[in-house]
C-alpha cells in the first residue's frame, strides 16, 4: 500500500483535495482501509469463485473468471491506445455486461472513468470532459433514437486533449469497442497502486450549476462497497439486480456490483426497468436484492396486482432518491418484498441504511443510520451553531468514505465545506435522540434548491440558466412539484416576451442546448410576472402555493 502520490500521474491529483493524514491513519488503524484497490474485488472473486457467474444481461453472462480474462484484454487495448495510468476517460454505457468489462478494463488499465449517465448530453459531457482533462471516451452507437456518435463529434471538435472516441456497436467515424478487445493482448504491467489517490470520478446531482466531478479513492470505495454488502446482509448466494443507471453511485457501490462482488456473488444488468421486464427477469434468475428509486418502487408494488409474473425470490428492496413516506414503505413490504431497506446517501459519500433485522418502525418512519461507526454527523441551524439533539436543521458529515472536496472545484469547495472539513449535504434532517427509533435518521427536506425527479437530482439553477438563454423568455423560474410516480416534476415557470412557446417547443430548444434528458421541465406555465421575495429574489415558494391551488 503506498499513502502518497508517487505513482501516479501528477495530473490527476491536481485539484484532488486528499483526506487529512490524522484522518487516514485513523481509518486504517481501524480497518476500514485496507490497502486494496478497487480492481481487487473482481481478481479475488475470480480466485474464490472463478466458475460463478458474475454478471449477465439479455445477451449472455459472463463467469468471475470470463470477466476477469476480458478485463484484462480491455485493459490491454486500452493501454495499447496509449491511454496511461491516471488519465481520465468519461464512460458512458447502458446498463450490460459490456458495462461491467469496460468499467474494470479501465480500472484495470490504470484509467479513471469518469461515470457519465446514459441522459447526460453535450453540455455536461464537454463540461466533465473540460473539468477532468479527460482523454477518451467509451460511448454506444445509438440508445432509444439517440446518436451518442453525433455528440461526441461535436464534443472532439473543440477538444484535442479528447483524442479517442470507443464506440459499442457501429463505430461510425471512431474505433470498435469489441474490435479493440479482441485485440487484446495481457494488461500492462504496473506500479503499486496508490489507493489514497482517484480510482474513478462520479458525478454529482447538481445544485447550482453543471454537475460537479466527485473524486473517490481505492481506499474509500472498496470500503463503501465492502460496508453496504454487510448492512445488506449481503452472501454469495445473493443474486443482485442492477435496474437503476449502473454510471450511479447506488447500484454500482451501495452495494450495488461491488458490493455484491466482495461476497463473490452474481449481478444481472437490465436496461429496462419496466415491470414487465424486470419481474421476467427476477424470475428468471432469482434475484434476491435490488435497488430502486422510490417511484420507482411503488410502481412495481402497483405492478404486482397485474403483473402474470411476480417477483417472489426478493429478500430485499433497498428504496432511495427522495424521501419516502411511512404509507409508501408500507405499501412496498406489503406487496413487493418482505424486506425493504431505506437508503439516505449522496455520491458524495454519506450512506444511512434501514438493515435487515430491523423492527418495522424503523424501516417505514426513518430514513436509517450510517454504514460506518466513524461517520460524523452534525445537525446545525441557519447560523451554523448545532441544534438540540433530535431538532432538525442541516445535515453536515464527515468520515471514511466522504470525499474532502470537488475535483478541480475551488469556489463549490468553499461553499461545500465546514473550516474543519465537514461536507454540508443540503438536506434537513433529524436524528432520533430516544426512543425505539434512536439513532437513526428522517429526512424532513432540503435546503438546495434542487429537484428530485425519478431518482435523479435537478439543478434548478443550471435549468434557469438554460432556459435563460431563449431570447423569448424574460425570466423563469425551475420549481418541483408532488407527482405520484416521479415523486416529483419539473415546473417551468416563465414570463415569456412575446407569444408564448408550447412545452415541446421549450423542450426541443432544451435537446438543441444539450441539456440533460432528465432535467427537461414536465409541466410549462406562463406567468405574466414572478412573485418576489422582501430582498427581491424570486419566491419560489409562493409559485408553488400558487400552482397547487
Amino acid at each position: 500500500m503506498s499513502t502518497g502520490f508517487q505513482h501516479v500521474q501528477s495530473d490527476l491529483v491536481e485539484g484532488f483535495v486528499p483526506f487529512p493524514e490524522d484522518r487516514a491513519e485513523e481509518y486504517r488503524r481501524a480497518g476500514y482501509w485496507t490497502g486494496r484497490p478497487l480492481e481487487s474485488l473482481l481478481i479475488d472473486a475470480a480466485e474464490r469463485r472463478p466458475h460463478h457467474p458474475a454478471v449477465v444481461d439479455v445477451d449472455g453472462s459472463l463467469t468471475y473468471a470470463e470477466l476477469a480474462a476480458r478485463a484484462d484484454r480491455a485493459a490491454a487495448a486500452i493501454a495499447g491506445l496509449g491511454i496511461r495510468p491516471g488519465d481520465r476517460v468519461l464512460l458512458q454505457l447502458p446498463n450490460s455486461v459490456r458495462f461491467a468489462v469496460a468499467f474494470f478494463g479501465l480500472i484495470r488499465a490504470g484509467a479513471v472513468p469518469v461515470m457519465c449517465l446514459p441522459g447526460h448530453r453535450t453540455a455536461e459531457l464537454g463540461h466533465f470532459a473540460d473539468v477532468s482533462g479527460a482523454v477518451a471516451m467509451v460511448i454506444p452507437d445509438a440508445v432509444g433514437g439517440f446518436d451518442y456518435r453525433e455528440m461526441a463529434a461535436q464534443l472532439v471538435a473543440d477538444r484535442p486533449a479528447l483524442r479517442h472516441v470507443v464506440v459499442d456497436g457501429d463505430p461510425g467515424p471512431f474505433q470498435s469497442w469489441s474490435t479493440l478487445i479482441d485485440g487484446g493482448g495481457q494488461p500492462p504491467q504496473r506500479g503499486p497502486v496508490d489507493t489514497s489517490a482517484p480510482a474513478l470520478l462520479l458525478v454529482s446531482g447538481g445544485t447550482t450549476g453543471l454537475p460537479k466531478l466527485i473524486p473517490r479513492t481505492h481506499d474509500d470505495y472498496v470500503y463503501t462497497a465492502v460496508s453496504s454488502a454487510e448492512a445488506c446482509h449481503f452472501t454469495s448466494d445473493d443474486v443482485y439486480l442492477v435496474a437503476l443507471p449502473a454510471g450511479h453511485n447506488f447500484p454500482l457501490a451501495c452495494p450495488g456490483m461491488l458490493g455484491a462482488m466482495t461476497v463473490a456473488a452474481t449481478t444481472v444488468f437490465t436496461a429496462d426497468p419496466s415491470p414487465e421486464a424486470a419481474f421476467a427477469l427476477i424470475d428468471k434468475h432469482k434475484v434476491t436484492v435490488t435497488g430502486l428509486v422510490n417511484a420507482l418502487g411503488k410502481l412495481w408494488a402497483q405492478a404486482c396486482d397485474w403483473e402474470p409474473v411476480l417477483p417472489t425470490s426478493l429478500r430485499l428492496v433497498q428504496v432511495g432518491g427522495s424521501r419516502m413516506s411511512p404509507e409508501e414503505a408500507r405499501f412496498i413490504l406489503d406487496r413487493l418484498s418482505p424486506g425493504l431497506s431505506q437508503i439516505f446517501g449522496m455520491a458524495e459519500g454519506m450512506l444511512n441504511f434501514t438493515r435487515p433485522g430491523d423492527p418495522v418502525d424503523v424501516v417505514v418512519h426513518t430514513q436509517g443510520r450510517p454504514v460506518s461507526p466513524h461517520d460524523e454527523m452534525r445537525v446545525v441551524d441557519e447560523s451554523g451553531a448545532e441544534v438540540a439533539p433530535g431538532e432538525e436543521g442541516e445535515l453536515l458529515v464527515r468520515g471514511p468514505y466522504t470525499l474532502n472536496g470537488y475535483y478541480r472545484a475551488d469556489e463549490a469547495n468553499a461553499r461545500s465545506f465546514s473550516p474543519d472539513g465537514f461536507y454540508r449535504t443540503g438536506d434537513r434532517v433529524r436524528i432520533f435522540a430516544e426512543g425505539p427509533l434512536a439513532g437513526n435518521v428522517e429526512v424532513t427536506g432540503r435546503i438546495k434548491d434542487v429537484i428530485h425527479r425519478g431518482g435523479e437530482t435537478v439543478s434548478a439553477t443550471d435549468l434557469e440558466d438554460h432556459l435563460l438563454t431563449h431570447p423569448g423568455i424574460y425570466s423563469a423560474a425551475a420549481v418541483a412539484l408532488p407527482d405520484d410516480y416521479l415523486g416529483e416534476k419539473i415546473c417551468a415557470a416563465v414570463v415569456f416576451r412575446g407569444k408564448p412557446l408550447t412545452l415541446a417547443e421549450l423542450n426541443a430548444f432544451l435537446d438543441e442546448r444539450g441539456a440533460s434528458t432528465h432535467a427537461r421541465p414536465d409541466v410549462l406555465v406562463p406567468m405574466p410576472s414572478l412573485p418576489l421575495t422582501a430582498v427581491g429574489k424570486v419566491d419560489k415558494k409562493k409559485i408553488v402555493t400558487q400552482l397547487s391551488e
